[in-house]
């Protein structure tokens, strides 16, 4: 990957992998097969358009008692099960929706190994005070129909820590009782698997920053539960047990400092009764330096120290080698076979250490990996070659062959089945957190999006990760804005952070790229958005920090070469271009309220209609395609507003309750008007819409089971094939659908 790290995602901007009874398909770098179809209730067939993974794989639980089954868990896009039959991840989360968006963050799994189909997922994305509390899912069929208890705590699957291991835990003595470590509110138990949930008295105190119990795993017939909130002193224990399941107590012996001031993950060695821990300084997975790896032979209460290689180095470069460690897993079949990973390793580049003698010895499994990205060139991340890995805190292995290692990173699963070759395991699943979409009216690409982490894709084929990767010259690390010349759509531009230039321009319909020859001061720290005119030749840019702050917005008129303040725009005003009149833009002024509009092509500004809905950065103005100063305004719960004078008036539309997002597609057959895709109410819940009649009348395009959490950023319907429609998604990637 670049130099800058990811910066994951935010909605508002923004297992231990036990004795992994599973056999997955030989890995390779074949096409992906197309996704299956699930078809919505409303007549829709809904498909991830393929990017393959893209975000925070956070955990991998394999079931210890089943082969070939397997879950993932991610800190923004929801849980997945692995099927082995199809050779693919199945979402199991979709069905949740707009109020219940704080619910695709995983924090934890847990399955049960004497009941193969119960599987428990504790959700919850942020514990921030405008969060809402998490909860529990449980299943009795493997995911496919889920019963839920609502917590009175929160959970922060998206916060630091998300790496750290599961902390939902079947207890080992009881199927019916379950454990579930919190961050701020100490430890919880259910009796009724995980129906009902009380406190229970634990020996460490939380507080309202911290990390709280990082961990929970079984050995034998004990539970061990990792403490986050430790400074590694010896008064300060960070690992408790209990024997009873009522009485807990810290482990003697247990391993102290800054190397071990966090346990991060557990496995449990059941045929050497080794409890196999790792430790960082802190919870990562960014913020790392210091590490280490120590067992436990829980027969006796000895404690070994089994590190691989202690950070603190000197790098190839004369730097110092800093990072923790994260994952770990043990072979189920072979005593003293295990992984650990390295995590927050970007000097020397991340790795898998494997041992075969109890940590006697390791061998570095990175050093000698041959990668096949192949099916998911966007992992070079614009080099020569990929990364082995980075947030690597999810491992596994597979119990039935000791050549079968899994591990996550920040943007996928690699696997291997010899210790050499590996490629992504991440078919169906996908995580991007997508803030701009462009679906091209000529050309080989149907979409163009946009994506925090990844930047920008050109989609040849919906039903593969793109074969050019991600869009380079430069990389961006997130893209900010997407934007293509109406009346010239093979112009297109582009925004984004970068260490090498924050914008682009591409001439041949976003297949190939050239930085700006200049930028805006402001727009190394601040990218923002960008319009381009109808006809390509002008430029605006609305620059905007990640932290909320505003900056002037600038023009250029020669290509990006040089750039002037537009005074009389206001700071973070929504911009459109008109679609058929290059010398128009217009500017919705979300904090007073007004449309302004320029007929000089963007030299200058004036207000037109005043007194519209204000205060919120997120309202949205699109242009119909084909007409000049046809203008659509989504005012989120205030509804939704038409102006067809250029914004010298607006008035609301009498069949929306709520628009958050609005975009076109091709009209239906025999009709004069595009059809029009909104995500927004029309009765009294958020929906996917179409509308043939100009918003007179309205289809809602997904059901209940296909929701994907918060969906108000971006949608566009396909210029060139009626019906279809692209919807992006904090943390589902983009969803297609087309009527069947």
């Amino acid at each position: 990957m670049s130099t800058f790290h990811l910066s994951r995602r935010s909605v508002l901007a923004g297992s231990a992998a036990v004795a992994a009874v599973v056999s997955l398909p030989a890995v390779s770098g074949q096409a992906q097969a197309a996704a299956p179809a699930a078809v919505a209730k409303s007549g829709y067939r809904w498909r991830n358009a393929v990017m393959g993974g893209t975000g925070f794989i956070t955990g991998v639980l394999f079931h210890p008692s089943v082969r070939g089954l397997a879950y993932a868990r991610t800190d923004i896009g929801g849980a997945y099960r692995w099927d082995d039959g199809t050779e693919r991840w199945t979402p199991l989360t979709d069905h949740l929706g707009w109020d219940d968006s704080n619910l695709l963050g995983v924090e934890a799994m847990a399955v049960d190994p004497a009941h193969p189909d119960r599987v428990y997922l504790a959700l919850g994305t942020y514990t921030q005070s405008w969060a809402g509390t998490g909860a529990v899912l449980r299943s009795e069929d493997r995911g496919a129909t889920w019963k839920r208890t609502d917590l009175t705590v929160k959970l922060g699957a998206n916060e630091d820590g998300r790496g750290c291991g599961e902390r939902l835990l079947v207890d080992p003595r009881n199927s019916d009782t379950l454990w579930l470590g919190t961050r701020h509110d100490g430890l919880l138990r259910s009796t009724d698997r995980g129906a009902t949930w009380t406190a229970v008295s634990f020996p460490a105190t939380p507080s309202a920053t911290g990390q709280g119990i990082t961990l929970l795993v079984a050995a034998g017939r004990g539970v061990y539960a990792g403490w986050g909130d430790s400074d590694g002193t010896a008064g300060n224990p960070n690992l408790f047990r209990t024997s009873d399941g009522k009485a807990w107590e810290p482990v003697p012996g247990q391993p102290t400092g800054t190397a071990a001031t966090v346990p991060i993950r557990a496995a449990y060695d059941r045929l050497d009764r080794e409890l196999y821990v790792t430790y960082a300084n802190a919870p990562g997975p960014n913020g790392q330096s210091d590490g280490s790896v120590h067992k436990l032979h829980t027969a006796n209460g000895k404690w070994t120290e089994v590190t691989p290689v202690k950070p603190g180095g000197a790098t190839s470069d004369g730097g110092t080698d800093t990072f923790g460690y994260g994952g770990v897993a043990v072979d189920a079949g072979r005593p003293g076979t295990l992984v650990v990973s390295t995590n927050n390793r970007w000097a020397e580049t991340d790795t898998v250490f494997r041992s075969t003698d109890g940590g006697g010895t390791w061998k570095s499994l990175g050093d000698e990996a041959f990668l096949d990205v192949s099916e998911t060139p966007y992992l070079t991340w614009g080099k020569d070659k990929p990364k082995f890995g980075w947030w690597v805190q999810a491992v596994g292995l597979d119990p039935f062959d000791s050549e079968h290692v899994v591990h996550g990173t920040g943007a996928t699963l690699y696997a291997t089945r010899d210790l050499k070759h590996w490629a992504p395991q991440i078919r169906g699943l996908e995580e991007a957190s997508v803030v701009q979409l462009v679906s091209p009216p000529t050309g080989e690409a149907h979409l163009i999006s946009g994506s925090r982490d990844i930047g920008v894709l050109y989609h040849e084929r919906l039903t593969a990760s793109p074969s050019r990767g991600l869009a380079t010259n430069p990389v961006f690390g997130s893209a900010t804005g997407l934007a293509q010349a109406a009346l010239k759509p093979s112009y297109v531009v582009r925004t984004g952070s970068g260490d090498n230039g924050n914008g682009a321009w591409s001439n041949d319909g976003g297949k190939t790229w050239a930085p700006f020859e200049a930028q805006p001061a402001a727009a190394k720290d601040a990218p923002g958005l960008i319009v381009t005119n109808a006809d390509g030749s002008v430029l605006l840019w609305a620059l905007a920090h990640w932290d909320g702050t505003l900056y002037p917005a600038h023009r250029s008129a020669d290509n990006g070469a040089t750039w002037s303040e537009v005074t009389s725009l206001p700071k973070g005003a929504v911009l459109v271009a008109d679609p058929v009149d290059p010398t128009s833009f217009y500017a919705f002024d979300t904090t007073a309220g007004t449309l302004c509009a320029s007929t000089d092509s963007g030299l200058t500004f004036s207000a037109r209609a005043t007194g519209l809905s204000s205060g919120d950065a997120g309202f949205q103005l699109a242009a119909a395609p084909g007409r000049s100063g046809d203008l659509w305004l989504s005012a989120k719960a205030n509804g939704l507003y038409r102006s067809t004078d250029g914004g010298a008036g607006f008035t609301k539309v009498g069949s929306c309750r709520a628009s958050h997002t609005l975009g076109f597609g091709k009209a239906a057959e025999g009709a004069s008007y595009p059809a029009i895709y909104m995500a927004g109410g029309i009765e009294d819940f958020n929906a996917i819409h179409r509308s043939d009649d100009e918003a007179r009348t309205w289809t809602r395009i997904n059901d209940d089971q296909h929701q994907w959490g918060w969906t108000g950023t971006a949608i566009t319907g396909d210029p060139r094939v009626h019906g279809r429609v692209y919807l992006a998604t904090n943390g589902r990637g983009v969803q297609y659908g087309e009527p069947v």
